[in-house]
């Protein structure tokens, strides 16, 4: 018992940071009380003076909000919380890059093609056909992809307040387009459409569902939050 005497002035003791001493001292980190719950990596517990060694305890806690608190950081203000990011954006302009640039290499080596070898010698209906075959080529693969992604969000943000989304897709010229549409816009059609997952409006937007960070934001942009009834009179009052 003599050792035990002994050995317990010098066990330490901790208290909490100031922004928590309304909550009674506690021991042990898991302890802890919420308002030290915020951040990624800080110092819960320190000892007190009378501990002499300094000591501290480093403990990684995570911070429990919704969905619009926790991807508000890089959303501009006017457009509302960013409640989704497409992993396609990057291969989408990329791709479209790369055939805008051989449509436009295209139509440069056309004239010396037409002008420097032995179609210069063949008759006009076979330079006419030639060019045709080729600018058919060479417009149609942009067009094509530009009709296929048009549609396609790399980002979206949604307003909690108006509940207003702020689609960005990008344009014929690669520039990044948005769209704002109200939440009583949003028409999921009634046919699968493998380019299409709503219409917002007249225009097609196709999104992931797996990369919405927190699902009930899918739920309420396709309107699946809303009460449901079997009566055939308010599905024919939906349809008109």
């Amino acid at each position: 018992m003599i050792y035990i005497n002994v050995l317990r002035p010098l066990r330490p003791r901790f208290v909490l940071f100031p922004g928590c001493a309304r909550f009674p001292p506690v021991r042990h980190a898991a302890q802890a009380s919420a308002c030290c719950l915020r951040g990624s990596s800080r110092l819960l517990l320190q000892p007190s003076a009378a501990a002499g060694r300094p000591f501290s305890v480093p403990i990684k806690v995570w911070s429990y909000c919704s969905s619009s608190r926790c991807l508000s950081s890089s959303a501009p203000p006017n457009d509302g919380n960013l409640i989704y990011t497409g992993n396609l954006g990057v291969a989408v302009r990329g791709v479209k890059m790369f055939s805008y640039t051989t449509s436009a290499a295209a139509l440069f080596l056309m004239p010396q093609i037409l002008f420097k070898t032995a179609l210069a010698l063949q008759g006009l209906a076979v330079q006419v056909a030639f060019c045709g075959v080729m600018g058919f080529f060479t417009f149609l693969t942009p067009i094509l992809l530009h009709l296929l992604t048009k549609g396609y969000v790399i980002r979206l943000y949604h307003n909690p307040d108006s509940d207003v989304y702020t689609a960005v897709t990008y344009s014929v010229f690669l520039f990044e387009k948005k769209t704002i549409f109200h939440q009583n816009q949003v028409r999921v059609p009634s046919v699968a459409n493998m380019f299409t997952t709503f219409y917002a409006g007249r225009a097609g937007m196709l999104v992931n569902p797996d990369y919405f960070p927190f699902p009930q934001d899918y739920n309420h942009l396709m309107g699946y939050d809303k009460p449901f009834s079997f009566s055939p009179d308010h599905i024919d009052s939906d349809r008109s």
